[in-house]
Formats: structure tokens, C-alpha cells, sequence
């Protein structure tokens, strides 16, 4: 029997991270929706053809071709024995296209694991997000920031917001444009919770829901995931 994990939790509460640590230490890859349709744009086969339409005309992906992208994905060599899925399901259609096509294989989802945070920490979190422009170190204004400093600039004419300015030994720290933005941060946060409670409920009824505490340090939250996973190999 493989290893197969759904990491669910808000923006911020590390799951990328932990999920990739997770990947290493159990030799299973890290799958991610987001990173696969990005995959589609230097493939030539039908399906990533019709993915890049999908794409190009600024439309929404839909669930069979998101299952099919997942399913060519899972029946490649290297997940044969596991897979942690990111950013998939979306939504109870996907859940039970992704159930049916693990029972084929005799195979089934070992554990959701929802990384649990509180909202308004998961905020300060994604919104005092800041990084190096030279190299992958990265702080935060609200938590990790040691020898950083931060203020806001007016802007001259005063239409636009203040722009936060955080700097590191003297050098300004660059920040994602979705994370400069209040409003599309919230928003995030919203559409997270909008779309996950229905999952959740529908993960807790089969009891493969397992909560981690995701306000705590990475080491912690490892642990308790690795133990999770000791549990239900």
C-alpha cells in the first residue's frame, strides 16, 4: 500500500513547507495543481494543448480536465508508492473522482492533514511577507525579523495607500504583489474558507481528518505530521 496525503490549511500555515520536507523524508512527490498547470505551458501533447487554451482565453480550469491533469500526474512512475496532494481537491466533485481513481489501484487516502491557524495570524503571516531580492532568504515584518526594519511611505499625491517599505542591513526587501495587497490577502483567506469547509466535512465524515496545530515552530508542526503519518501507514 503507497502513501497518500491531502495537505489542506489557510495561506500561511506552511503547508508548502511542510510539505516538501515530507516529500523528502518519504520519498513521495510533492504534487501541486498550481505547479502542474504551470507545467502544461512547455508540454505539446492534446492535453497540455488544451490546458494552455483553457489558460490563454483567461478561463477557469474545470474539473475533468483538472482530474485528468491529476490523474496523468499520479500514474507516473514515481507515485506509484504516494503522492501529497496540494491544492486538490478543490471541491466533493474532485474528492470523489480522485477516491474512485485510488480504488482502481486498490489504494486510498491515508490522511487529510489540515494545518489548522488562526485567521488573523495566517494575515500578518502572508501580508509581512519579504524577501531578498538576491538571494531565497526570507523574513517577516511580524515575526521573523531579526535586523529587519520597516516603515510605510506616503504616497505624494494621495490616491494610493501607504507603501510598506522593509529593509535588511540597508537593502530593500521585495514583497508578491498579492501579499501587498490588504484586500486580496482577505480575500484569500475568505475564499479559502469558502471552499474548504464542504471538504472538510466531507473528509471528517469518512475519519481521515487529521488536525495539526500550524501555530507552532516548523520543527513542531514536523513532528507532529510525522507522527500522524506513523500512525496511518
Amino acid at each position: 500500500m503507497g502513501l497518500y496525503l491531502i495537505f489542506m490549511g489557510v495561506q500561511g500555515a506552511g503547508k508548502g513547507m511542510q510539505a516538501a520536507q515530507i516529500s523528502e523524508s518519504h520519498q513521495i512527490p510533492h504534487v501541486s495543481t498550481g505547479d502542474l498547470f504551470r507545467a502544461m505551458r512547455t508540454r505539446e501533447d492534446e492535453l497540455a494543448q488544451r490546458v494552455q487554451q483553457i489558460m490563454a482565453e483567461g478561463r477557469l480550469i474545470d474539473d475533468d480536465t483538472t482530474n485528468e491533469v491529476v490523474a496523468d500526474r499520479l500514474s507516473q512512475p514515481d507515485a506509484q508508492d504516494g503522492v501529497i496532494l496540494d491544492g486538490y481537491p478543490r471541491n466533493i466533485p474532485q474528492a470523489e473522482f480522485l477516491a474512485n481513481f485510488l480504488e482502481k489501484k486498490d489504494e486510498t487516502v491515508n490522511a487529510v492533514l489540515l494545518l489548522e491557524l488562526d485567521h488573523y495570524v495566517a494575515f500578518k503571516r502572508a501580508f509581512g511577507r519579504v524577501k531578498a531580492s538576491d538571494s531565497d532568504e526570507t523574513y517577516n515584518i511580524y515575526y521573523n525579523n531579526e535586523g529587519v526594519t520597516y516603515h510605510y511611505d506616503d504616497d505624494p499625491s494621495g490616491t494610493y495607500p501607504p507603501r510598506l517599505v522593509a529593509l535588511k542591513d540597508g537593502v530593500e526587501l521585495q514583497r508578491r504583489p498579492d501579499d501587498a495587497n490588504a484586500a486580496a490577502v482577505i480575500k484569500r483567506i475568505d475564499t479559502y474558507i469558502e471552499a474548504t469547509q464542504p471538504l472538510i466535512e466531507y473528509y471528517d465524515a469518512k475519519g481521515i481528518v487529521q488536525r495539526v496545530n500550524a501555530d507552532q515552530s516548523i520543527e513542531a508542526v514536523r513532528s507532529d505530521i510525522e507522527s500522524i503519518i506513523d500512525a496511518v501507514k
